[in-house]
């Protein structure tokens, strides 16, 4: 099982970041070892004081492909779920400045949160809204109508370079409102107005 992630697929997140905007795809890889399910908690690592939490869409694929052409990739994925992308923060932008790849700050044990899926039928695929909640605080808002990329662009885009096989899954980039986590706090991800996702912090 492989996870793919997207960075900057939102321009309001790419510029909170004071990043560029894409002309293509930004992607990155987590390990198998960084899948976080079933509710467990998630443990801040020794390595940073500067986790941030990225809720995103995710993608859930359901037969292998390679070189998938964008009108077909809608047969590929029949859920469609959400992810937290924990990110060391610090480390990336030490990494970020010395030209370096950034999987020690995405990819680490734990790093790629997962929650419950629903069926592409229950979802207006046109306007997908998605929230994050800590308490009585809303972190994050977004819709898949502001992504740069959509999810058939990036299944079509993403088999170009590496064979999708049953099960991988695709992170498909965060909104704007990103931000550190702090010990005991608990996180709520919306889907719809459905909560699928929940995470405490350790």
């Amino acid at each position: 099982m492989k996870i793919f992630c997207v960075g900057r697929n939102y321009k309001d997140h790419a510029k909170e970041l004071n990043n560029p905007i894409p002309a293509s795809p930004l992607i990155f890889m987590k390990p198998s070892t960084a899948l976080l399910t079933d509710g467990k908690p998630f443990y801040i690592p020794y390595f940073s004081n500067d986790i941030h939490y990225e809720l995103e869409l995710v993608l859930k694929i359901t037969k292998p492909g390679k070189a998938i052409e964008q009108q077909f990739a809608a047969s590929y994925y029949s859920e469609i779920g959400l992810g937290i992308d924990f990110t060391a923060r610090d480390l990336q932008d030490q990494l970020k400045a010395k030209g370096q790849p950034w999987e020690l700050a995405k990819s680490f044990d734990n790093s790629a949160c997962v929650g419950g899926f629903l069926p592409k039928s229950e979802l207006n695929m046109e306007d997908i809204r998605f929230s994050l909640i800590r308490g009585e605080e809303t972190l994050q808002q977004g819709s898949s109508a502001d992504m740069l990329f959509s999810f058939d662009y990036l299944i079509s885009y993403i088999s170009k370079f590496f064979t999708l096989q049953t099960g991988d899954l695709i992170f498909t980039g965060t909104p704007s409102g990103v931000g550190r986590v702090e010990e005991g706090e608990h996180f709520v991800g919306l889907l719809e107005d459905r909560p699928l996702l929940h995470c405490t912090i350790k």
